[in-house]
């Protein structure tokens, strides 16, 4: 399941509260702020989703992330991966390397990763 680009950024929001409530959530917005409602209406979706869920106090409530911000990246990058590089991660990797602005010195970086998981690879 996916998360719209007006929830992934109240996710974010709550990723770095790891708890809030919903006046955390909107004091969190820079100007011009979303509606209360807005709010509301959003985390009630990612609720039924199962991105979110919430503890009760009165009738306040404390909001928290169900799934970790790593777990969903994951989940959408494997996605991209398998809908617009025909499940190939090699196509993405080319893709990103050569259609972005990568420095040098990021290049590197990209390159030490790659040899340093292909050498856990080989010791399992």
């Amino acid at each position: 399941m996916k998360l719209s680009p007006a929830e992934e950024t109240l996710m974010h929001h709550l990723w770095t509260a790891q708890k809030a409530f919903m006046k955390d959530l909107l004091e969190a917005y820079p100007e011009p702020k979303p509606a209360a409602t807005t709010i509301a209406t959003l985390l009630k979706r990612m609720t039924e989703k199962g991105f979110v869920a919430y503890k009760e106090y009165g009738n306040s409530r404390e909001y928290y992330p169900l799934i970790d911000k790593n777990q969903y990246f994951t989940q959408h990058v494997n996605g991209l991966i398998k809908t617009f590089f025909n499940n190939s991660a090699s196509q993405f990797a080319s893709f990103f390397t050569t259609e972005t602005n990568l420095s040098g010195k990021e290049l590197d970086e990209l390159k030490a990763i790659i040899e340093k998981e292909i050498q856990k690879k080989k010791e399992q």
